[in-house]
């Protein structure tokens, strides 16, 4: 799941690995962290997503090198649909959300696995759960939401989805990324939060 709040973005995950019936994992890690102003999040293929997200790591290292500052959010999304588009034939099983700070302002991207990119407004999700996720989203998302509220509606949405989806679960991960960088929640946070 991504939202895109008045003071940030806010990304969100299960920790579900499923094939199938098949519960591979519990603990599987389906956001990550590119720079302290860029994250990504996938649902798809383990492999496939971690290969995708080292390369975004180098690419962003390279410009950073290059231009003295981290790849913006549409830069990173512009990288990983052209390696998506030139794979199409033999694509990578992923779907990605690639959210960011750009000059302060948040930016929410919404990817599918031939490289098709959609710069959201407001709030998207994927992979098995994002319908049911989406569904709670519609009634909740409010303009200007804070990220605060954003983690909270993130949460609950995971929560419905986990409850509905037999390929969605495990534990609830949920990221900011704002002016201040990016900032995993933990359990505790996260529980305080939703009270």
């Amino acid at each position: 799941i991504g939202i895109v709040c008045s003071d940030g973005i806010v990304l969100g995950a299960d920790t579900r690995m499923s094939l199938d019936t098949f519960i591979a994992s519990e603990e599987a890690v389906k956001i990550f962290k590119i720079d302290e102003s860029l994250g990504v999040a996938m649902s798809g293929l383990g492999v496939d997503a971690n290969y995708l997200v080292k390369v975004l790591k180098l690419e962003n290292e390279n410009h950073k090198m290059e231009e003295g500052i981290p790849m913006s959010p549409s830069a990173a999304a512009s990288v990983l649909s052209l390696i998506l588009q030139e794979n199409r034939y033999t694509p990578y099983l992923i779907e990605a959300i690639v959210a960011g700070i750009n000059k302060g302002v948040p930016e929410l991207y919404t990817m599918d696995a031939v490289g098709g990119s959609i710069k959201e407004s407001k709030f998207t999700a994927n992979g098995s759960g994002a319908i049911v996720a989406l569904g709670y989203l519609e009634s909740a998302y409010k303009e200007g939401m804070t990220v605060d509220e954003g983690v909270k509606h993130t949460a609950k949405a995971l929560q419905i989805a986990m409850a509905r989806d037999a390929a969605t679960g495990g534990s609830i991960k949920i990221v900011a990324i704002t002016k201040k960088g990016f900032k995993e929640y933990t359990k505790e946070e996260l529980d305080k939060l939703a009270k």
